[in-house]
């Protein structure tokens, strides 16, 4: 399935990432989380994008076994940084194969080793270009990225929405965006894409709070600013995990009402491969619908 058609059904789409265990004695857990997560009915699931070689592959088997045996549809993630064009041809036509029908295109980070060759010696230097060499080789479904709080590396946000706007344009389906904790940033970000004629769906990616450490080192990584309100709220209850995933469900089921009734269609969770605070968000939006 085209996970596009899921936007037209007049009904808020929930979905989920996973990324691919690290480890082979990770994989039952991992699994026992996806088959947990399944009984809430996700529309479909994005799998991240591994590192070179066997990792790699693993992420393709896991996005074909997730569609498979679990029955979900599933997006899998494709970088272009680090790879020639002809190595990305070899990976659709993996997709292919393995009967994965939609893909998230992204530009990907930057190596952590290794040299990088600057964009103008880099085949596919920028996501809009992996979206144009994928539309070329086959009937995909593409996502790309959004940042409501600008990509850490765009010079301006007006230069990041021409971005994206440039991702759409070379036929990008829908956007999922970076994870934020305040949703005028994301609100603002549609508005001013929408001016510039961006019409694809623009799906805001949440996570739950469920470390302060952990929330700190993933907005640092991304550019992501942490409310003043968050931060007060957490510091007395830092050191009690209990406390700290209590109040991240909270928040996080009053951010995603909100961006709901404000228009949102749908939430992506970044379930970082955890069942136990996304099942409560999502038990409890559905309640209140």
């Amino acid at each position: 399935m085209r996970i596009p058609a899921l936007f037209s059904r007049g009904e808020p789409v929930f979905s989920f990432e996973f990324f691919q265990p690290k480890n082979p004695e990770d994989l039952a857990a991992f699994q026992a989380t996806v088959r947990k997560l399944k009984d809430l009915s996700p529309a479909f699931v994005t799998i991240t994008y591994g590192a070179a070689g066997t990792a790699r592959e693993g992420t393709f088997e896991t996005a074909a076994w997730i569609k498979r045996e679990a029955g979900i549809e599933t997006a899998a993630h494709l970088t272009c940084i680090s790879h020639t064009r002809s190595e990305i041809e070899r990976i659709v036509e993996s997709f292919r194969r393995l009967g994965i029908e939609n893909v998230v295109a992204l530009r990907g980070d930057h190596p952590k080793e290794g040299p990088l060759l600057p964009p103008e010696r880099r085949e596919l230097p920028y996501a809009a270009d992996l979206v144009r060499f994928i539309r070329a080789r086959g009937d995909f479904s593409i996502a790309v990225a959004g940042y409501p709080e600008k990509h850490p590396e765009a010079p301006s946000m007006e230069e990041d929405l021409r971005r994206l706007q440039e991702k759409v344009e070379a036929g990008a389906e829908w956007v999922i965006t970076q994870l934020f904790f305040d949703n005028a940033h994301y609100l603002d970000f549609v508005a001013r894409a929408r001016a510039l004629g961006v019409r694809v769906p623009i799906v805001p990616g949440i996570m739950p709070i469920t470390s302060y450490a952990q929330t700190r080192k993933f907005t640092q990584m991304c550019g992501t600013a942490i409310p003043e309100r968050i931060l007060a709220d957490l510091a007395p209850i830092a050191a009690d995990r209990e406390k700290v995933v209590a109040y991240g469900i909270d928040y996080a089921f009053r951010q995603c009402r909100e961006l709901l009734d404000r228009g949102a269609p749908g939430i992506h969770f970044y379930t970082l491969n955890r069942s136990h605070s996304t099942t409560a968000i999502l038990s409890r939006l559905r309640d209140s619908c």
